[in-house]
C-alpha cells in the first residue's frame, strides 16, 4: 500500500511527488496525458506572467533567456525537474474512480491500466481541461474553439475572440498580427485589469485606432457556420461575418469527479471545494487538494507561484499522520 497517491502530474503534483520524495513516503503521480499535461495545451506562443524564480520547484533552477519565461522554456524546465528527480510517475495513466475503504483506513483508485491502494490521496488536477460553456446556440460548430493555439491557422479570417482576460486579448492580438480580421467581444465594460501590464496598453491601442473592433458589455446570441450574432449594449442585433470563434471564457475544476469521490462543494457562484485552509485536507479524512483546483471558479486566485507551497504543507501532514501510526 502506497502512503500517498497524487492525482494530477502538473508543477504543483510534482512539487507533491518532490516533497514525499524528502520524506522518504511510498508514492505514485498519476497524470492522464503528458507531463504537466495543461502547460502542453497552453498556446504555443504564451509567455507567463509570472517570472522564472517563481516557477521553480525541487531546488532546480529555471534559467530562462526572457523576462519572463515561454511556454517552451517552462516544458523544458519541468522535465529537467522530472530528469533530476525520477519522480515515480505514470503518464497517460487517467482515474477513473476512487473509493474510501473506512475498514481499511484506505483509499481504492481505478485507472485506466490498473488499481492502487493508498493511505491518503492529493488531487492536484487543476481546472484547464473543462472550459466555460457559453451555451449558446452553435457552439458546437468545429469553427468554435475553446482552446487557442497557433495565431497561423486564423490568417485571413474573419476571427470573432470572446473574453477580456489574458487569453482572449493574447489571441486578439497575435491573430490580428497574422493578418486576421479580428473583433473582441466582452461582456464587462473594460478590458480587464488583471491583463499583463505590458499587453494590456496594447490591445487598449489597437481597439482605440480600429484595428481591432471591440463589443464592451456584449454577449454572443448565436453562431452558425458563416457569421456570428452579437448582442450590444444598445440593445441591438448585429450580426458579422465569421469564420472562427475563439471562446476564451475561462475554465473550471472537474467538480463532477470531485464530487464523485465526496468532496463536498459549496453550494454558491464560487463552487469552492471543502477543505482546511492550512492543511488542505477535504471533508474526507487522509485525502487532500493542492494548488489551483482549491479555488472552484475563482481560477484567478491560485496560480504556480503561490500554490507551490501547498505540497509541502499537504505532505508535511500526510507525514506527521504516517509517523504517529509507525
Amino acid at each position: 500500500m502506497l502512503d500517498v497517491l497524487i492525482v494530477g502530474g502538473g508543477p504543483i503534483g510534482m512539487a507533491a511527488g518532490i516533497e514525499a520524495e524528502k520524506k522518504g513516503l511510498s508514492y505514485v503521480i498519476l497524470e492522464k496525458g503528458c507531463l504537466v499535461n495543461s502547460l502542453y495545451n497552453y498556446p504555443t506562443n504564451m509567455t507567463f506572467f509570472s517570472t522564472s524564480e517563481k516557477l521553480e520547484i525541487g531546488d532546480v533552477p529555471f534559467i530562462s533567456h526572457n523576462p519572463r519565461p515561454t511556454r517552451q522554456e517552462a516544458l523544458e524546465y519541468y522535465r529537467r525537474v522530472q530528469t533530476k528527480w525520477n519522480l515515480q510517475m505514470k503518464l497517460f495513466e487517467g482515474v477513473t474512480g476512487i473509493k474510501r475503504l473506512e475498514e481499511e483506513d484506505a483509499y481504492h483508485v481505478h485507472t485506466s491500466k490498473a488499481t492502487y491502494k493508498a493511505h491518503s490521496i492529493v488531487i492536484a488536477t487543476g481546472f484547464f481541461d473543462f472550459p466555460n460553456m457559453m451555451n449558446v446556440e452553435g457552439e458546437e460548430l468545429p469553427k468554435v474553439k475553446h482552446y487557442y493555439d497557433d495565431p497561423h491557422l486564423y490568417a485571413f479570417s474573419n476571427v470573432c475572440v470572446i473574453g477580456g482576460a489574458n487569453s482572449a486579448i493574447d489571441a486578439a492580438l497575435q491573430t490580428y498580427r497574422k493578418g486576421a480580421n479580428v473583433t473582441l467581444v466582452l461582456r464587462e465594460n473594460e478590458i480587464s485589469p488583471r491583463v499583463k501590464y505590458w499587453v494590456k496598453p496594447d490591445i487598449e491601442n489597437r481597439i482605440e485606432e480600429g484595428s481591432i473592433k471591440a463589443y464592451f458589455n456584449a454577449s454572443v446570441e448565436a453562431i452558425t457556420e458563416n457569421t456570428i450574432l452579437i448582442n450590444t449594449e444598445n440593445g441591438e442585433t448585429v450580426t458579422l461575418d465569421n469564420d472562427f470563434v475563439l471562446a476564451m471564457t475561462g475554465y473550471q475544476p472537474d467538480f463532477s469527479f470531485l464530487k464523485n469521490i465526496g468532496v463536498t462543494i459549496s453550494d454558491d457562484e464560487f463552487k469552492t471545494p471543502t477543505h482546511d485552509t492550512e492543511t488542505y485536507e477535504t471533508n474526507l479524512s487522509n485525502l487532500y487538494l493542492a494548488g489551483v483546483v482549491c479555488g472552484g471558479m475563482k481560477t484567478s486566485t491560485w496560480f504556480i507561484e503561490n500554490s507551490r507551497v501547498h505540497a509541502e504543507k499537504v505532505i508535511e501532514n500526510i507525514y506527521q499522520k504516517r509517523m504517529q501510526l509507525s
